[in-house]
């Protein structure tokens, strides 16, 4: 018989990935590296922070390395709990829910939240995790132009099913754009529908000491609101968690598939999120500072000014954004490539991630090493909005 290798697409996937400049290769860290970080999500810059740090081990050494299971059976400690309310109490909602990962969190939640009897509208802008939980939620699913409004209110308006939920992030990850959220809140009150927001990039940046941008615009409490969010990024550590209602909360215990069936988070990221959450509000002024830092790297790259952390260089071409990323790093300077699928066709760019602790020293070599090289790249005459 014929050897027939089941393995041989794969060289043609890879091949026609090439061709279109969508190769991707891992690129591990080393210890003690001297680039300027414009690529990372330490929002505030506190992964290294000597308190979180601490937590982090204070933790790991009362609980050890690993949550030992789901957290129904062995997986919730004290520590665990603590997160909960702690992150609950800042952002001013009744209760949290704490998940292994933000993807997870938001799988749990929507899958929980939504079925057969749901009609889920999401926006086309909405992470990954949440078109993922789309598909994996048996609901029918309705996605709507970015930040369209009229749209979300006409699809709520004109289902047949019994419920509804509309979804969409508050800070946009690619080009780090704000949801108008109290117009989407409107609809879905008027229409009898579930919000869920997604706070990965808002929460340490936006609002009231890095709130979020739910509770900047009021909505913090909203028995109709859900919120989720990542521990990765502005608090440093790993997980993520779901925020609302204290029935949403019992309703996921009981319902939320990556919550049952999952490891829970391990303890030394539990502590180390406490810990990054507790320095930000001793210091608020830590998400103030990232969006200065953020307006710096907007002045020096020629765009407009940011909402958000995220500073977006659009240059159109994959091939030409990943060799943009490249000549970054041979001087020195680490940042965010993305391409499709990441973002649309046509709107592969240089994604910059501002820090509150960028300094002034880093400032100049981002000036000179992002000027010299999008000099030479090929940018679009016309940027999309």
């Amino acid at each position: 018989m014929a050897f027939h290798d089941a393995l041989s697409w794969f060289d043609d996937q890879a091949a026609a990935r090439e061709a279109a400049g969508l190769r991707r290769v891992l690129r591990p860290r080393t210890a003690g590296s001297t680039l300027v970080d414009l690529a990372s999500n330490d929002y505030l810059g506190l992964a290294r922070h000597p308190e979180v740090l601490d937590a982090a081990q204070v933790a790991l050494r009362r609980w050890g390395g690993g949550s030992t299971g789901s957290r129904l059976v062995t997986g919730t400690t004290a520590e665990h709990e603590l997160l909960e309310r702690e992150l609950a109490a800042f952002v001013d909602a009744e209760a949290g829910l704490v998940f292994a990962s933000g993807y997870a969190a938001n799988l749990g939640a929507v899958t929980a939240l939504a079925g057969r009897d749901t009609l889920i509208v999401s926006d086309a802008g909405c992470h990954a995790s949440l078109v993922d939980a789309c598909r994996l939620s048996r609901s029918r699913v309705v996605v709507t132009p970015h930040a369209d409004v009229d749209a979300v209110a006409t699809a709520l308006a004109t289902r047949t099913e019994p419920r509804a939920l509309v979804l969409t992030d508050s800070v946009f990850s690619a080009d780090g754009d704000l949801a108008p959220l109290l117009a989407l809140h409107r609809a879905c009150r008027e229409h009898g529908a579930l919000l869920l927001v997604d706070e990965a990039h808002g929460i340490g940046v936006r609002g009231d000491g890095g709130r979020g941008l739910v509770h900047e615009v009021g909505l913090a409490g909203e028995p109709d609101v859900v919120v989720t969010a990542t521990l990765s990024k502005s608090l440093a550590a790993q997980g993520g968690v779901v925020l609302g209602d204290a029935r949403i909360r019992a309703h996921l215990i009981d319902t939320a598939r990556t919550f049952i069936f999952d490891t829970g988070l391990a303890p030394a990221a539990v502590g180390a999120a406490r810990g990054a959450l507790a320095v930000l509000r001793r210091e608020p002024e830590r998400a103030a500072a990232v969006l200065g830092r953020a307006r710096d790297l907007a002045r020096i790259t020629g765009v407009p000014d940011p909402e958000s952390a995220v500073v977006s260089v659009i240059l159109g071409d994959p091939q030409v954004a990943y060799d943009a990323s490249l000549a970054c790093l041979d001087r020195g300077l680490q940042v965010g490539c993305f391409r499709p699928p990441s973002v649309p066709a046509g709107t592969s760019r240089l994604r910059l991630t501002a820090r509150a602790n960028l300094t002034d020293p880093d400032l100049e070599v981002i000036g000179s090493v992002l000027v010299e090289v999008l000099s030479s790249a090929a940018r679009p005459s016309v940027v999309p909005a």
